[in-house]
């Protein structure tokens, strides 16, 4: 996917943010006031926490390419607190209000991303610098993440395989520096394989793209994988 993103490509993966938005929305619809008050699978959130973290990140992306065209490039987020107080202030809304913004941010930011015409201008995110159509991939992969944080019933069984190997290789290439994370060398059923950290004895950890991508951002504890026993790693996101 990377080198499809490369070459300023971007409609795969446009397509497959339209289904997950979709999917998501099926899923907040039907959250009541007290469910959207209830805790996520993230640590401290409740599902409100987590709906207005997805709608910021929709408006940061946003920003993101409007400076990038614009000749001025800008970072996701002004810095951590901004980022955090505005999540903070979002979990304070109604469930109907949530449900919108989800709606509406994603609506805005579909709308902008079809009028981009150049995808290669260059944008340093985290992980390095980038060509602008990675936010595409980004956007791909907090909307699937953070669905599974809702916990409204969605796994990574429910991640296609063709996303999930996109969303496995962004993650295998954000981590691929970092040696405090277990030393493991995954391979994935698709193909995909990578060697990680260098704590521990190094293991071999093989299974579904869509599997290893839920546990190396820290959702699971190694389900359907082999070997994967023991290991753990943060959360990301």
């Amino acid at each position: 996917m990377l080198a499809i993103l490369n070459q300023g490509q971007v409609e795969p993966a446009l397509r497959r943010i339209a289904t997950a938005t979709q999917a998501l929305l099926r899923h907040t619809l039907d959250l009541e006031e007290d469910d959207w008050r209830a805790p996520s699978l993230l640590p401290g959130w409740s599902r409100a926490h987590v709906a207005s973290h997805i709608s910021r990140n929709a408006d940061a992306l946003r920003r993101v390419i409007a400076a990038a065209r614009d000749g001025e490039p800008a970072p996701l987020y002004p810095s951590s607190a901004a980022k955090f107080n505005d999540i903070e202030r979002g979990s304070e809304r109604s469930g109907l209000e949530l449900h919108v913004d989800l709606d509406t941010s994603a609506g805005e930011l579909a709308n902008l991303c079809e009028r981009v015409e150049d995808w290669l201008v260059p944008v340093r995110l985290i992980g390095g610098e980038f060509p602008l159509s990675v936010v595409t991939l980004i956007r791909l992969h907090e909307l699937t993440l953070h669905h599974l944080d809702l916990d409204t019933g969605f796994t990574w069984e429910d991640v296609d395989l063709i996303p999930a190997r996109w969303m496995l290789e962004w993650m295998l290439l954000l981590l691929r520096d970092d040696q405090s994370l277990p030393a493991v060398d995954i391979v994935s059923d698709a193909g995909v394989a990578a060697s990680l950290g260098g704590v521990g004895e190094r293991r071999t950890v093989t299974g579904p793209d869509a599997a290893l991508w839920a546990w190396v951002t820290g959702r699971t504890k190694g389900e359907g994988l082999t070997d994967a026993e023991g290991i753990s790693f943060p959360l990301a996101g």
